[in-house]
């Protein structure tokens, strides 16, 4: 699989103050590979340096040292070409606040060389497509948040791109707009075929959206891989409950083989354990051995918002060393 985005040791520091000597470190030394076609997910905590680190493959900023390649080309050098090639959606659309929604499509296919019939056609598709025909004469400020970040989605494919840049794209929406943009998101990458590089600091997003996963805190990548791979790294398993009638051994419970921690609130009793599937039969035989009463089990998985404390913790720990 050819690389869409390569990045090595990227470094950026932002100054201000008097002759810049208050200084902030944003990035690290990055090292990224991101395959064609892949969902890539950049999560972290608001001031991670995700908008940066975006910004510097989207070629709208330049690293203080290290090198960027975008589909084989070099972002230092070659910032234009590449931006031919790539859109960009941030998660506060901004768009010109007079122009309707169909005015504001035209005008950035204006941007994008689109002229004529070429254009119409363009901005007619696009509208269909995101479901804004109702909305096609509505200046963007009367819009409202989730049809301005629809707006946006349908901007950034004007100039169908091969790498799709989404910088937090749900934040501030509802649950339910959230949902929808997230679907769109998926549904245009399984039609068209892009790379698409995420930047979030939701949890539960990444998990659905990306096929792989950077942790960055603190303007460094903590590590890369699956939602699966990285629940395995830090032994977070599945999740049994067990909603119960009796008193718990919790000395045989440690003993068990499989299980990682537990907690007992009352009647309910959390088990994280390895591997849910293999161990949930001995698990249960042996809560009832001990004499108590199973009134519902169920199996589930643990989450990135795990993961993240996991990984975070174990950094300020290794920096306090």
């Amino acid at each position: 699989m050819a690389l869409a985005i390569k990045a090595e040791g990227i470094f950026k520091t932002f100054r201000s103050g008097w002759r810049g000597k208050r200084q902030k470190e944003a990035l690290k030394g990055i090292d990224l590979q991101i395959d064609e076609r892949e969902i890539f997910g950049i999560l972290g905590p608001n001031g991670a340096g995700k908008t940066t680190l975006l910004s510097i493959l989207c070629t709208l900023l330049l690293p203080d040292r290290g090198n960027v390649h975008i589909l084989g080309m070099d972002g230092l050098h070659d910032g234009h070409q590449i931006r031919k090639r790539v859109n960009v959606v941030s998660g506060n659309a901004n768009f010109l606040w007079s122009l309707t929604v169909r005015e504001n499509l035209h005008y950035y296919g204006m941007l994008y060389g689109l002229i004529g019939k070429e254009r119409e056609e363009k901005v007619e598709t696009l509208i269909d497509l995101f479901n804004l025909k109702e909305h096609r004469n509505i200046p963007f400020d009367e819009l409202s948040t989730g049809m301005k970040q629809r707006l946006s989605l349908a901007k950034s494919l004007i100039n169908d791109p091969e790498v799709l840049f989404l910088d937090e794209p749900t934040v501030g929406l509802d649950p339910d707009i959230s949902i929808r943009i997230r679907e769109e998101i998926l549904s245009i990458h399984k039609e068209r075929g892009m790379t698409v590089l995420l930047t979030t600091h939701n949890m539960r997003e990444a998990e659905y959206l990306c096929g792989r996963i950077a942790f960055l805190k603190e303007g460094k990548i903590l590590t890369t891989g699956t939602a699966e791979a990285l629940k395995r790294m830090v032994r977070i398993g599945d999740l049994v409950k067990v909603e119960f009638k009796g008193r718990i051994s919790e000395d045989e419970l440690l003993r068990a083989d499989g299980v990682i921690n537990y907690g007992i609130s009352g009647g309910l009793c959390e088990i994280i354990v390895d591997d849910g599937e293999r161990r949930l039969g001995n698990l249960i035989a042996l809560l009832s051995q001990g004499g108590i009463q199973i009134k519902k089990v169920s199996l589930g998985q643990t989450d990135l918002e795990d993961v993240f404390i996991e990984f975070a913790k174990g950094t300020n720990e290794d920096e306090n060393r």
